[in-house]
């Protein structure tokens, strides 16, 4: 396991962190399957370094303008070095891997799932071709700028295979163990941002009920040194009560603390305070605020009942 950090350390948490310019890949040719916000900012990353591109997402009219859409994911694979896929679950990684014009039947280079999935869903596609997940930490802004973190699992020879991309996509290249291990990270990651919103929303909740203006329990909570770097940048968020334009989709959120509840359940392993996240979360989607950014669940509990109805998974 190494850390193929190859750039200077940048503070995290920021988000007018300067971008790093890209590096030359012109002679590789790659795709991107799957234009959200973490596969559109990559590809249009990519499109800088003078590397062939081809794009392709299930839902039409998401490509950026110059780039080169393919009608399926079979044809955005067929020749590239490696593709990137990047869509929203298990569900949609399955169906652009595995469908009759999917991915896989292109007979891939080298498929790098950055999709957060379960470390079990990534290990069974692991027949079909050659396969690394690649766990990102990021957002839409750290993609365009070269500035995501990923944490990778597979085979040493296709992470080094991957790794030009990977670097000029991230500051952080970390090989963390076999495949599925990415996942397992990511996972890990995700959750302790989905506690520390939970946090927020409680500290919200409590001041609200005890008559403190919610600017004045963020501000402190924030200018203190309990706050980590994207509690600050999200508490902006729940001040404002601005959740349209998501950094992260609360939908999103909920599905990866209920798969790193899954997961520790599969290890015997109790998570209460992801395991109360997750029941806040899946509350959230159900009330409305899925394709919200992940800080709406503050709306949740500080407009609940007592006693969270809702209760955790535990």
């Amino acid at each position: 396991m190494t850390d193929r950090t190859t750039r200077p350390a940048v503070q995290p948490g920021r988000p007018a962190e300067e971008a790093i310019p890209a590096p030359d890949l012109s002679r590789l040719t790659l795709a991107v399957v799957g234009l959200g916000t973490m596969g559109g900012g990559m590809a249009e990353r990519i499109a800088e370094t003078g590397a062939v591109l081809r794009v392709h997402n299930r839902t039409a009219g998401r490509a950026r303008a110059g780039l080169t859409v393919a009608a399926t994911p079979e044809e955005a694979a067929r020749g590239a070095d490696v593709v990137l896929v990047s869509v929203a679950d298990d569900a949609a990684l399955r169906a652009v891997l595995t469908g009759p014009q999917g991915v896989f039947a292109a007979r891939p280079n080298l498929v790098v799932n950055a999709t957060t999935v379960a470390p079990e869903a990534v290990r069974k596609l692991a027949d079909r071709g050659p396969l690394i997940d690649a766990g990102v930490v990021g957002n839409g802004h750290h993609a365009r700028s070269g500035l995501l973190r990923w944490y990778v699992g597979g085979p040493d020879p296709l992470v080094r295979r991957a790794e030009p991309v990977l670097r000029a996509l991230g500051r952080q290249v970390l090989h963390v163990g076999a495949l599925g291990s990415g996942m397992s990270l990511k996972l890990i990651m995700n959750m302790i941002m989905g506690v520390e919103m939970q946090a927020l929303a409680e500290a919200i909740g409590l001041g609200e009920a005890a008559g403190l203006d919610r600017r004045t329990v963020l501000d402190a909570v924030t200018g203190s040194g309990f706050a980590a770097p994207v509690m600050r940048f999200k508490a902006e968020r729940m001040t404002r009560r601005s959740y349209e334009s998501p950094d992260f989709r609360l939908r999103l959120m909920a599905k990866d603390l209920t798969l790193a509840v899954g997961e520790a359940e599969r290890h015997g392993v109790v998570l209460p305070m992801a395991g109360a996240a997750a029941g806040s979360h899946e509350e959230a989607v159900r009330r409305g605020h899925g394709d919200d950014d992940c800080a709406a669940v503050a709306e949740i509990l500080a407009a609940g009942p007592v006693g969270a109805e809702w209760g955790g998974r535990t």
